[in-house]
């Protein structure tokens, strides 16, 4: 498939996006308090946000990489991207195209152990099985229309497995991997039905070695998903379910379904770009568009994830030239300081009108999010519940003028401080929060806060080498359900082998990820993990562990 075609059905979408919104209608703004504005600064309800109320773990937010339709990252456009200091993107999560020929299972490596080495999630989408598996059919007036052989279920989930276990081999352990991108809008590649899905998933997704992502509905559509929520065996064999939001309202964001059937499993927003692929990723104030889309992708939808199309691109989070658009920083204010592993908690989502607002925590961290669409600024009051605490916020601001620029610090006295959201912008805070409960949402739950996981490390080591044996205890009330322990070894240490968790990169900073089998954690368990390194000299420990991004207590 070629970039053009590529961009070309994206734009198809787009156009069949602009029909949903206008055969709906617009959306109407839900609005807590009265019209408050004037000429100058307006005041607006106390925005309450409550860090003992859980909701989804956040796992990240990211976009997309395709080399071999629009070639690969340079190393700084990589560092740029997922590196979290200033003047950085921030992402923690990178999609990858699994290409149906094996000789092209390189092209997004080198980003992908980029990404790997500086924190991010890697997962990968197939467009394509091989030629060799799929035949051609007629469907409606297309003639040419393609699926996957019925016969050949068995060989594409092996081909899945094949890309996971090259991925891995190259120091690039795939969080998860799809059965099929956009089934339901396939002109240009792999049609699938809702019945053939559930079909895979029943039969053959169990065999594949890592996470398994389904359907992947171009536009959220629930007669996709439906029927894997409701088929217990087929949603036994998978682990995310996953939509794109072309063209979706944002009265279908919420998944009632899920809420009910879904215990255990997460909800993924694998991608999207909006509100158009036409305008430049730097038109302002359109790029606030993307923050108030985001925001209702975490607060309505509950999405775990928000992946963007093409990650550089002329309407995308980094402009050709390698530098970050508006819509780019407009993502950064929730993606550089909302963490994996962070949880949102309940907020007032709509204080005024045209103001959005969400919030998240980590530990003793929280952060807030508030979008202001207005034209004029905003008073805005944040009341954080069951704390009494007085201290610093840190604050940072994208507008028109400012891309994701530090600002003075502000004071919080007794739980509350008040902010001037600046006209058509997005404002993010975060500060320290002590002794609120601690959230535990139902699903890959994060350790609980407090005095952190505790970690015990022991090292045994020769001339060249030594081995590692790690000790992880959940030192919390609620369980952990999927974990991944983070720590970087001293220069020179390299990891050569490992058990009980999955290990990449092999050096600097490493993510150990739970295996099938020990991935929860109850209250007061331990799982016991380890792995053999070389050294050059260098037997010192590592200074840090984080689990699911909480700092540990080392003993």
């Amino acid at each position: 498939m070629t970039q053009n075609r590529d961009e070309s059905a994206a734009h198809s979408r787009q156009v069949r996006r602009r029909t949903v919104l206008t055969t709906l209608g617009a959306l109407p703004v839900v609005t807590v308090a009265a019209s408050l504005m004037s000429a100058t600064e307006a005041s607006a309800a106390a925005a309450n946000i409550n860090p003992s109320a859980p909701r989804q773990t956040i796992r990240g937010f990211g976009a997309m990489c395709h080399a071999a339709w629009i070639g690969d990252l340079t190393a700084a456009q990589r560092d740029t991207a997922f590196g979290t200091g200033e003047g950085r993107l921030g992402f923690s999560v990178l999609r990858i195209p699994v290409n149906d020929n094996q000789a092209d299972w390189g092209r997004d490596l080198a980003t992908a152990q980029r990404a790997v080495a500086l924190g991010a999630t890697v997962f990968a989408s197939p467009w394509n099985p091989p030629a060799s598996m799929t035949e051609t059919f007629t469907r409606g007036s297309q003639t040419n229309a393609k699926r996957l052989k019925y016969s050949s279920y068995a060989a594409y989930a092996q081909h899945l497995n094949d890309f996971t276990t090259y991925m891995r081999n190259n120091g690039v352990d795939l969080y998860a991997i799809s059965v099929q991108n956009e089934p339901d809008y396939a002109q240009t590649w792999t049609w699938w039905t809702a019945a053939e899905i559930v079909q895979f998933l029943r039969a053959n997704a169990g065999s594949i070695s890592t996470r398994v992502i389904a359907p992947e509905s171009f536009q959220y559509i629930k007669s996709m998903s439906d029927p894997i929520l409701n088929d217990a065996t087929a949603l036994a064999n998978v682990d995310i379910i996953g939509a794109h939001l072309y063209g979706t309202p944002y009265a279908n964001f919420p998944y009632p379904l899920f809420q009910q059937k879904g215990a255990g499993k997460e909800l993924w927003m694998t991608e999207v770009y909006y509100p158009n692929s036409s305008d430049s990723g730097d038109s302002w104030p359109g790029a606030l568009d993307v923050g108030e889309h985001m925001h209702h992708a975490m607060v309505d939808a509950g999405f775990q994830t928000y992946v963007w199309w093409y990650l550089r691109r002329s309407y995308g989070p980094m402009r050709e030239d390698g530098q970050i658009s508006k819509r780019g920083a407009v993502m950064a204010q929730f993606s550089r300081f909302v963490r994996p592993g962070y949880v949102r908690i309940d907020a007032t989502a709509n204080p005024a009108s045209n103001v959005f607002v969400s919030a998240y925590r980590g530990s003793d961290t929280v952060v807030i999010v508030a979008v202001n669409k207005n034209t004029s600024s905003v008073s805005q009051q944040f009341t954080l519940a069951g704390t009494t605490a007085s201290g610093s916020v840190a604050a940072w601001l994208t507008d028109a003028s400012r891309n994701v620029a530090p600002q003075s610090a502000l004071a919080m006295a007794n739980g509350s401080v008040t902010v001037t959201l600046p006209a058509r912008s997005v404002t993010t805070l975060v500060t320290t929060v002590n002794g609120t409960t601690t959230p535990s949402p139902s699903a890959s739950s994060p350790p609980p806060a407090g005095s952190g996981p505790r970690v015990a490390y022991t090292m045994s080591t020769w001339s060249s080498g030594f081995t590692a044996t790690v000790s992880i205890t959940n030192t919390g009330t609620s369980a952990v359900n999927g974990w991944t322990l983070s720590f970087t070894l001293p220069s020179g240490q390299s990891i050569t082998s490992g058990w009980n968790a999955t290990y990449s990169p092999a050096s600097g900073q490493v993510n150990a990820r739970n295996a099938d089998y020990n991935g929860t954690l109850a209250p007061g368990a331990t799982v016991e993990i380890g792995f053999q390194a070389t050294h050059t000299g260098n037997t010192a420990e590592p200074a840090a562990f984080t689990l699911n991004g909480i700092p540990c207590t080392v003993v």
